[in-house]
């Protein structure tokens, strides 16, 4: 079993709020990491509320919740029952202990609406994602290269990343799509055909990494209005499949690019979509590159300060940064390269001078470190967790 990066916060939120929310997409490994919770925790409640039985037990939730008042209550899939809410409330209110309830939920927009309008002040929100590069790569040895490229290709859903060979990794991820779209959707209350939601996402993935045309894309699904189109990709963004990375706003006196980019999540079912099965095919496609720089942007975000804000930075002029994050008063810029011999671009630069960033770095597949400028470092992937 692979240890998940965010295990010891998980742990520091339980011991600080009486409720931790988990949020993340199907089969990323929520259960799982819950149950390495419960070990930890004597006597802990586990409950799946996609199962008639469990859900059965909640039929009087307030009697259930004040009877095991004094053990960790594990809600796996809470978007099932969202009336429950009501009863978290007051039952935390009668004792503020920390470390009372950990809930699971696989839809973001939906769940965090939820929990905001009944726990507000009650409740931490964490995001497990799928695995990262500092998850696979805890050594830094010969083969640490091999499993990168693994994990870019397949993602990071477990059951695709550690399948017998790829072609058993594709399998997984194409049942995946259609499960997700035909059943997984419905169950959120979601009504829009499986077939219109597959061709979007498809078109998004042919479209990765760059700025999203909602008009352009309900011209090809068949004349859909625009803001149709947008209900469609709030839709994946909540049900994290897809990232909606904003323009970054900077007072610097220049015409902005205020377009969002559109990203697949998951590198794997990115490759998916696309019907990309190998490494060979993949470094070949024509995507590669924006592939690239999706995943490594999830891998940045993964590890980024609480409350950074983030976003790409483009010019009118060409300066032009693939992420930007701010934290504390404090602006690092990323450019990212598919390249073992990385040169930025004289937009990178001017980029950097615009933003006055204090920290700049070009992420790119290179065998070590190493310095293009006093406050510019080209760094490995597997740096990233240690910046």
């Amino acid at each position: 079993m692979l240890y998940r990066a965010i295990l010891p916060l998980i742990l520091r939120r339980l011991s600080q709020q009486p409720a931790v929310a988990i949020l993340g997409p199907r089969q990323v490994g929520k259960t799982t990491l819950a149950r390495q919770v419960a070990e930890t925790h004597a006597d802990a409640r586990f409950l799946d509320l996609e199962k008639e039985a469990d859900r059965r037990q909640l039929v009087n939730a307030d009697l259930y919740f004040a009877r095991h008042r004094d053990r960790l209550v594990i809600l796996d899939e809470v978007q099932a029952m969202p009336g429950l809410f009501a009863a978290l409330r007051p039952e935390i209110d009668a004792d503020r202990r920390p470390g009372r309830f950990l809930l699971l939920g696989s839809a973001s927009g939906n769940l965090l609406k939820q929990t905001a309008e009944s726990l507000a002040g009650r409740i931490a929100y964490l995001e497990l994602t799928p695995f990262l590069l500092r998850e696979i790569n805890a050594a830094q040895d010969a083969a640490a290269t091999a499993r990168a490229n693994q994990l870019w290709l397949r993602g990071g859903f477990p059951r695709s990343f550690l399948a017998a060979d790829d072609e058993a990794s594709m399998a997984w991820r194409t049942d995946f799509i259609a499960t997700f779209l035909a059943r997984d959707l419905p169950q959120l209350g979601i009504g829009i055909p499986a077939e219109t939601l597959r061709r979007f996402w498809r078109m998004t993935a042919h479209l990765h990494g760059q700025p999203f045309n909602a008009s352009q894309l309900g011209i090809a699904l068949g004349g859909v209005a625009h803001s149709t189109v947008g209900r469609y990709l709030d839709l994946l963004v909540d049900a994290m499949m897809l990232r909606r990375l904003p323009p970054y706003h900077a007072n610097v006196g220049k015409r902005l690019v205020k377009t969002p980019k559109v990203y697949v999540r998951d590198s794997g079912i990115l490759h998916a979509l696309l019907g990309i099965g190998n490494l060979d095919d993949l470094l070949a496609h024509p995507v590669s590159g924006l592939s690239w720089e999706g995943f490594i942007i999830e891998q940045i975000l993964a590890a980024a300060p609480p409350l950074s804000a983030s976003g790409f930075y483009r010019t009118a002029a060409g300066a032009e940064l693939d992420l930007v994050l701010e934290h504390a008063g404090r602006r690092v810029g990323y450019e990212i390269k598919l390249s073992t011999a990385p040169k930025p671009t004289r937009g990178f630069w001017n980029a950097c001078e615009d933003l006055g960033v204090d920290r700049a770095y070009v992420v790119a597949p290179v065998a070590e470190h190493y310095p293009l400028a006093d406050n510019v470092e080209v760094i490995t992937p597997c740096g990233l967790g240690t910046l």
